[in-house]
């Protein structure tokens, strides 16, 4: 038998009559529920809507991708026709695709999209040796740092670096690293591109679906927990370290203590910095966990899926060839600063006004060298219980990684409640 934790989700969260009224539109548009962004995804759907000759709304889901999640379970547990396309988190892609929520990519549609994608979308994108959303934005997390600071410090920025190497020298130097350690996927995020910078993964053997294998309990996660508990433990700990998500790190690093911060590609466009900020702004490839080791940067982005009880099949795999087009990857990534899912996407000529070429020729390097989080129907569990046992930050010890294995195994086993 196949479980996914969505269906859980949806069945304890009760599935009521209003689930299954219409968002707003008119009746003959189709409907597509979107990640909150600064109007990208809009425009988007309006330069499809003028192209293709039928109307394309936005209904824009909660902010919380963990809440995005949940909305879209619901609606979709309950066969809702009002959903015709979605912008999906991957971590959520292979649960959706195997509780059978998302119609079928046609096969020829199929290699358009994997020839156009990076690989690391590709892989975020498939689930059962098919691609099951198309990608539409693929985000990577590089290193940003204050230029002053690193020539204050004396770190050579344009060597790779290593964790330790930026620890040490924001703490000895009254600077800090600001990084997402909140209690929420974002964290998750982190702990992943650690234990895969240091050559290890999460889980194995997905296919096996909840008997999959385990392996935080291992060097890599050792190391991965010792990064965590370096920082933490370190005068380069910013004081909100333990609720910190993507806005408070860019907040720490804006400030008079910022140094360094891995975050997302948005944070030239987005942060609102000031123009002294901007300027002493510098940026370099992910920190490697392990010195010598390649570091493995975090993926994010946005695949685009069509619902299998959309009442306008046909019309959505015809919009999402559209929005999913390389043009229309690099009007969105204008717009928000989420970039596209594919090299021709950065061809897009305002993304050339907005952004040095030396930084998106770095996004693109990381989005090749990026480690996607496990893709298992089981994320959601996964996720959960590892963060459980890694937070706060500074209750991570060389024991962290032992009895985070040993809770996901008895929460995946239903042993144990999240």
């Amino acid at each position: 038998m196949k479980r996914s934790g969505v269906l859980a989700t949806a069945a304890s969260l009760g599935l009521v009559a209003t689930l299954l009224s219409s968002c707003g539109g008119s009746d003959d548009a189709l409907v597509w529920y979107t990640n909150p962004d600064t109007g990208g995804q809009a425009a988007v759907a309006a330069a499809c809507s003028k192209k293709l000759g039928f109307e394309i709304d936005t209904q824009v889901l909660p902010q919380d991708a963990g809440q995005q999640r949940i909305q879209l379970a619901r609606r979709l547990a309950a066969e809702d026709p009002a959903i015709d396309l979605m912008s999906i988190d991957p971590p959520y892609t292979a649960e959706f695709a195997n509780a059978g929520y998302l119609a079928p990519i046609p096969d020829d549609m199929q290699q358009r999209f994997r020839d156009q994608a990076f690989d690391g979308a590709v892989e975020a994108a498939t689930w059962d040796d098919q691609l099951v959303v198309a990608p539409f934005w693929s985000n990577t997390q590089v290193l940003w740092y204050r230029k002053s600071f690193a020539d204050k410090a004396g770190i050579d920025m344009s060597q790779p670096v290593t964790w330790d190497q930026i620890i040490q020298a924001a703490s000895k130097n009254g600077g800090t690293v600001a990084v997402q350690s909140n209690k929420y996927e974002g964290y998750a995020v982190w702990i992943n591109a650690l234990i895969s910078g240091a050559g290890g993964e999460i889980a194995t053997d997905t296919e096996k679906g909840a008997d999959a294998t385990i392996e935080v309990d291992s060097p890599a996660g050792e190391d991965a927990a010792g990064v965590i508990a370096e920082l933490a433990r370190s005068k380069a700990a910013p004081p909100d370290m333990s609720i910190a998500q993507e806005g408070q790190a860019g907040t720490t690093f804006g400030g008079d203590t910022g140094a360094f911060m891995v975050n997302w590609t948005y944070v030239l466009t987005g942060a609102g910095y000031p123009e002294d900020v901007v300027k002493d702004i510098g940026y370099t490839r992910y920190p490697q966990t392990v010195a010598g080791e390649e570091s493995r940067p975090p993926y994010g982005g946005i695949g685009i899926g069509v619902s299998a009880y959309s009442d306008h099949e046909d019309e959505a795999i015809k919009a999402l060839e559209c929005i999913t087009s390389p043009d229309n990857q690099g009007l969105n990534a204008e717009l928000t600063g989420n970039m596209p899912s594919s090299p021709e996407g950065y061809k897009w000529p305002a993304l050339k006004k907005i952004y040095p070429q030396d930084l998106l020729d770095l996004f693109q390097q990381s989005l090749d060298a990026a480690a996607p989080r496990t893709v298992t129907p089981y994320w959601s569990d996964i996720s959960g219980a590892l963060i459980s046992r890694f937070h706060p930050p500074s209750s991570v010890d060389k024991d962290t990684p032992a009895d985070a294995q040993k809770f996901i195994e008895d929460v995946l086993q239903q042993r144990s409640l999240l």
